[in-house]
């Protein structure tokens, strides 16, 4: 197929409301079986034995691993109802007064809707006409996520469907960056439909990286896509568009590319900066704590996916050995807490043999001043990066609410986020949730790191600056470790000004007080991220779409004389 130059999203609009939130004894939700669905439908994906797992394997590891199955299986947690959360819709429940940013809420998502052949796809990054469109008038594969999420709450999993396909067609297009040809698994980072009025056709341009700042094919992108197709497959009760033989070849093709073995000696992910929600330079090339996080949690959702056939056994395997090693690494080497810190603190350097304790060899006198004081006494985070003599201090929300959901974080570390977070409100929150990163990086830091990035200045964009979009993030994982009221002051906070200021992308400065210097307005994921956020207050029970329980096989067993003070 020949692509076009040049083209234009078509948006429809219409309107739906959501209930609001009342006050509700959230611990009830977390334990109570989950609600019926349709009597018709082909079983839960999770309701199939997990013991399958274990099929194939080595009769080496073939009990653990079946152990490790069953467990999965078990810790997979509760169905979110295929329903409407609103009122004014033929499938309302409920008759609460709704929060009168809802109603605008859903109009502008229905607006930013994009069609391709007379059916729904997505929806556009940002419907802004006071600003240059630039790529804000495509479907990108991560902005997608709070949207069809939202979709899916509201009992709409149609768009959510026709979106897995149209990507997973994207994914097997030959794609070339200068004349180097990418991976064969790799996500689009986003797309566009192109409408010729001439010819009265249609067609799909995709992005996957040639055209992106600084030329980088998104890594995240293929993550996403796997959690998205796990939450649709939990949402709906619907195992048959996972089980279709496009759909477990694209899963495969995408873990083919992250879990070939090389010369790395790290179970993470080696990734440049820009591969992610943070892409433009910004000095998270290595093994950024979002990749890990996602990486973490798509594995674990291609291990309930993937059909039990002769190729997906084979990759089973592989997943099972990778989540063992990703945990223990995780969760030894990017935690920090106070003890962690001080024990860091007072390294010896230049050890040798598999019994250092410092085995990366970081330098205790490159620990930043801030860390010192932004470290509660009480509480704890997964840090940025690891490597060898570098350790990244800073705090990432989308990284740490990813471990927390996925369960890489243990309910220990869970909790002691969810501190941090209390404790550090400020900095962390302020008056916009939420912080992207903590702290900015600035002065002559920021000329090195960002290579003097005009739009990544201090406090703001990637740099410090504060994203609505992550409320959606933070509400789930609150939820998760029974702090509700956490997020729901946080959605307070911008209910009082984000419909005000038109819903932008993002905002300024140390408090988030400034709407951002070159924010979108209309930004449709800070739009589907509150809708998202205020559907899991209301009905915790979609937590079980986004959300995987921890799995006892992955305690790490560490001693002191091998890990970091642990």
């Amino acid at each position: 197929m020949e692509l076009p130059q040049n083209g234009s999203a078509r948006s429809n609009e219409s309107l739906c409301t959501v209930a609001e939130i009342e006050d509700i004894d959230f611990s009830k939700f977390m334990d109570r079986p989950p609600r019926p669905l349709n009597m018709d439908r082909k079983r839960s994906f999770d309701e199939r034995s997990m013991s399958e797992l274990s099929i194939g394997f080595s009769p080496r590891h073939s009990s653990r691993n079946a152990d490790f199955s069953r467990n999965m299986d078990h810790a997979d947690f509760v169905y979110s109802p295929s329903r409407r959360s609103g009122i004014n819709t033929p499938m309302s429940q409920h008759s609460f007064e709704p929060h009168p940013m809802v109603g605008e809420a859903w109009d502008a998502l229905r607006r930013s809707l994009v069609h391709f052949r007379g059916q729904p796809v997505g929806t556009i990054a940002a419907l802004d006409n006071s600003e240059e469109e630039l790529n804000y008038d495509q479907v990108f594969v991560r902005d997608f996520v709070p949207s069809a999420l939202a979709f899916l709450m509201n009992g709409e999993p149609e768009i959510v469907k026709n979106f897995i396909l149209k990507t997973l067609r994207l994914q097997s297009w030959e794609k070339k960056i200068d004349r180097f040809q990418l991976g064969e698994g790799v996500m689009p980072a986003s797309f566009k439909v192109l409408h010729d009025p001439v010819r009265n056709t249609e067609t799909l341009i995709a992005d996957f990286g040639e055209s992106a700042i600084g030329r980088v094919a998104p890594v995240d992108s293929g993550f996403w896509w796997i959690i998205l197709l796990r939450a649709y497959t939990k949402s709906t009760g619907d195992t048959s568009l996972a089980e279709l033989p496009e759909c477990q070849k694209g899963m495969r093709l995408i873990l083919s590319l992250c879990l070939s073995e090389g010369f790395d000696t790290f179970p993470t992910l080696l990734c440049a900066d820009g591969c992610c929600m943070i892409d433009r330079r910004m000095g998270v090339y290595g093994y950024p704590i979002e990749i890990q996080a996602l990486f973490f949690m798509a594995l674990r959702c291609a291990l309930v996916l993937l059909k039990q056939d002769e190729e997906g056994k084979e990759f089973v395997e592989r997943i099972v050995k990778r989540l063992h090693a990703l945990s223990f690494h995780m969760r030894s080497y990017f935690w920090l807490d106070l003890k962690q810190l001080n024990d860091i603190y007072r390294y010896k350097t230049e050890e040798y043999s598999h019994t250092a304790v410092n085995k990366f060899n970081v330098i205790p006198d490159s620990l930043p001043e801030w860390i010192f004081d932004f470290m509660p006494s009480r509480g704890g985070y997964f840090i940025g990066n690891v490597s060898p003599a570098r350790m990244d201090f800073r705090w990432f929300c989308l990284g740490n609410c990813i471990a927390i959901l996925s369960s890489l974080a243990t309910p220990e570390q869970s909790t002691a986020i969810m501190d941090l977070i209390e404790s550090r409100w400020e900095e962390l929150v302020g008056e916009m949730p939420l912080k992207v990163c903590y702290p900015a990086i600035e002065s002559h830091e920021w000329r090195i790191v960002t290579g003097c990035d005009p739009k990544n200045t201090r406090w703001s964009y990637h740099n410090g600056g504060s994203w609505p979009v992550l409320l959606w993030l933070v509400t789930a994982a609150c939820i998760k470790t029974g702090r509700p009221q956490i997020a729901r002051r946080a959605i307070e906070l911008a209910e009082t000004r984000l419909l005000k200021d038109t819903w932008p992308e993002y905002y300024d400065g140390k408090l988030g007080r400034y709407i951002g210097k070159q924010a979108r307005k209309n930004q449709t994921w800070s739009i589907a991220g509150y809708l998202v956020a205020k559907m899991l207050l209301e009905d915790p029970s979609h937590l079980g779409m986004i959300s995987l329980e921890e799995d006892k096989q992955m305690k790490p067993l560490m001693r002191r004389s091998n890990s970091w003070g642990c």
